[in-house]
């Protein structure tokens, strides 16, 4: 799994809008043409192809264009970084508050058993 933090950086930025997170969201259910990507949204046509080359330079959706339509799709396994990112981080924060839990219960204890001296 390619970890390497420039290429995290480029799919967490993809994803750091919510442009981008709404045409994601639609790719999810399969492939669209451009044009149907663009309709929910008040924006020049620029701008949204500005959206879909940054989510093509993370991996994240690739396209294809056939005679004047251009079709985007999502790349599922794209996402792989990122998730292996995440359940990293998550095993990190699970241990800490795991250790801070414990450190807690002792003190609650000792208090319960040092007031009762």
């Amino acid at each position: 799994m390619d970890l390497a933090p420039d290429r995290l950086d480029r799919i967490f930025t993809a994803l750091s809008d919510p442009t981008r997170r709404a045409m994601l969201e639609r790719l999810a259910a399969g492939p669209a043409p451009v044009s149907e990507l663009a309709a929910p949204f008040e924006m020049a046509l620029p701008t949204i192809l500005g959206h879909l080359k940054r989510l093509e330079d993370a991996g994240l959706v690739q396209s294809e264009k056939d005679g004047r339509v251009r079709t985007c799709a999502l790349r599922p396994e794209a996402f792989g970084p990122v998730n292996t990112w995440l359940a990293e981080q998550r095993q990190v924060w699970e241990g800490r508050l795991d250790r801070l839990d414990d450190y807690v219960m002792k003190l609650m204890k000792e208090r319960t058993h040092g007031s009762g001296s």
